[in-house]
């Protein structure tokens, strides 16, 4: 059963279509505010929901980053039924989805928020367990407390699976041997505060396409979530000046 207020999104606006990708455990309400400021802008906006996402934590356990990527093909195949030219955004682990579609797909310009190429060390990745270990165990989840925010984003998983943390690193290491293939104009950005992706994710992703157009833009605050904090009327703004 799918979380209330964590389905997919379509925003109908003109024949610019932007297709929104959330992170890892997340929802498509994480870019819900982001989607409708778009929208407001003249866009057509589809949020998409990533396979397990926004329901349980069993239901995600079940799945894989392939799934995920089946997401995403699904959502893109969607978008470009009734839209002329595509953007893509992808938030986490939504920015590796999106930079692995750039390999498969034409879409005109692209925008990551908080590349996670590399996790904070207090999460200690390095600790996690064979996944022939994983199966069945899982973790507990800080719950959110954000204002200002969809109500669904503040219901997150109270656990998260470990098998689909290697799933996610699975990704990661896809996507991070890719990069010299991508050759989309890209826009990065990253907060200074982020505690789950390290800061340094947004410069080695910078140096590692192949795009020529490239713009990084970093904020002090604004941790891991940007597209939802206090200083996401910035990140908006951004997002659409690159955009247009």
């Amino acid at each position: 059963m799918i979380i209330e207020g964590a389905e997919p999104f379509y925003l109908r606006g003109g024949e610019v279509g932007i297709l929104l990708i959330h992170g890892f455990t997340g929802s498509p309400a994480e870019l819900l505010p982001l989607g409708k400021f778009l929208n407001c802008a003249g866009f057509t906006v589809l949020g998409i929901r990533l396979t397990g996402h926004g329901t349980d934590e069993k239901s995600l356990s079940r799945t894989t980053c392939d799934d995920w990527f089946n997401s995403v093909l699904d959502g893109y195949a969607l978008l470009k039924s009734s839209c002329e030219k595509i953007f893509v955004v992808g938030h986490s682990m939504g920015s590796l989805l999106s930079l692995k579609l750039a390999t498969v797909k034409n879409f005109d310009k692209l925008v990551t928020l908080s590349p996670p190429f590399f996790i904070n060390d207090g999460f200690h990745i390095e600790k996690l367990p064979p996944r022939s270990e994983c199966e069945g165990l899982f973790v507990v989840k800080p719950r959110r407390k954000l204002k200002n925010v969809p109500p669904a984003v503040n219901k997150t998983y109270r656990r998260f699976p470990l098998v689909c943390v290697h799933e996610f690193l699975k990704l990661r290491d896809e996507v991070e041997k890719l990069l010299p293939k991508i050759q989309t104009p890209l826009l990065i950005m990253h907060a200074q505060d982020d505690h789950t992706a390290n800061f340094e994710s947004a410069a080695f992703l910078a140096k590692s396409v192949s795009s020529t157009q490239i713009k990084l833009i970093t904020v002090s605050t604004g941790g891991h979530l940007i597209p939802l904090t206090d200083g996401r009327d910035f990140i908006f703004e951004k997002v659409l000046e690159f955009i247009k």
